[in-house]
């Protein structure tokens, strides 16, 4: 019989092979992201992290942190923004999706987006009920970031959940707990990863022992949006925050406290002021502008 005769055969069998060496790659890598997790945030709070979602980062300013929370969109290595032992965690945004995203018009299509945030019109409220964007989150948006090198995610947004409910108790009643199981939804699907969540605090009891940090956004400072310009909050307002970290901490004493402040960057004292005031009450502070598109170095102590 010549060689031809055989080829069905042969093909039969590169078939089979190649079938099954795939199935034991995808088992093997299932039965790696079900791993517990090893990289955990530093203890303590005698550490620093910053957050720039611009496409540039300064590798020089980077390198002396020990989280990034960058923009995982921008193409980029990570390499050479990480200093040895260092993590760098990918920004999510469940509560609202911005236009630009490629995913933007198809979950408008499947009704998962809601109507627009009044102080960033570029982004609508996403139903984080919706099956379409619950399923988009979860096995095409978290295992990017994760294929793209970050330790983990840094979750946005999860504020809307209580926003939209409140506004809405019948029309959105249960987003305050399907934004709760979404974020339980990730921790077991990714053990592996870091995950930390801004602010969140309706939902936080329900999910602080499931994550890694939370954020306590705009703690002492805020952008004004109607004076367009940098206030300071009251100390009402900022025990109101700390009061919610603290709570959550009790839940899981592992988790890590971190705050962003926004001030002038052309204000040292100021900035220092703030970094000074967080860190003397157990967190982990960094001070920016709001765009948040660069690294701003902590002024000299």
């Amino acid at each position: 019989m010549g060689l031809n005769a055989d080829m069905p055969l042969f093909r039969r069998l590169l078939r089979l092979l190649t079938r099954a060496g795939l199935a034991l790659l995808i088992g093997q890598a299932g039965a790696f992201a079900k791993q517990p997790r090893e990289i955990r945030l530093p203890a303590g709070n005698d550490w620093r992290w910053a957050v720039d979602y611009g496409a540039r980062t300064d590798p020089a300013h980077a390198r002396q942190y020990d989280l990034l929370v960058l923009e995982p969109d921008h193409a980029r290595l990570l390499a050479p923004l990480r200093r040895p032992g260092a993590l760098a965690i990918g920004y999510i945004s469940l509560g609202e999706v911005e236009k630009r995203r490629p995913f933007a018009a198809s979950l408008a299509t499947a009704g998962a987006l809601l109507a627009a945030n009044p102080h960033w019109p570029d982004a609508r409220y996403a139903d984080l009920r919706h099956p379409r964007w619950r399923a988009e989150i979860l096995d095409r948006l978290v295992p990017a970031i994760m294929a793209r090198g970050y330790n983990g995610i840094f979750i946005d947004t999860l504020d809307n959940a209580e926003a939209m409910e409140r506004a809405d108790p019948i029309g959105r009643a249960g987003m305050i707990d399907a934004a709760a199981s979404l974020v339980r939804a990730i921790h077991d699907r990714f053990p592996a990863a870091i995950i930390v969540i801004n602010r969140g605090y309706a939902l936080l009891p329900k999910v602080a022992d499931a994550i890694d940090g939370v954020l306590g956004e705009a703690m002492a400072t805020r952008w004004n949006f109607a004076t367009r310009s940098y206030d300071r909050l009251s100390d009402d307002d900022w025990q109101w925050q700390a009061e919610r970290l603290r709570a959550a901490k009790a839940i899981n004493p592992a988790l890590a406290l971190l705050t962003l402040d926004y001030w002038d960057p052309a204000d040292a004292a100021g900035a220092r002021a703030l970094y000074k005031r967080e860190r003397a009450a157990g967190f982990v502070p960094y001070v920016s502008v709001l765009a948040l598109d660069r690294i701003l170095p902590e002024p000299p102590r």
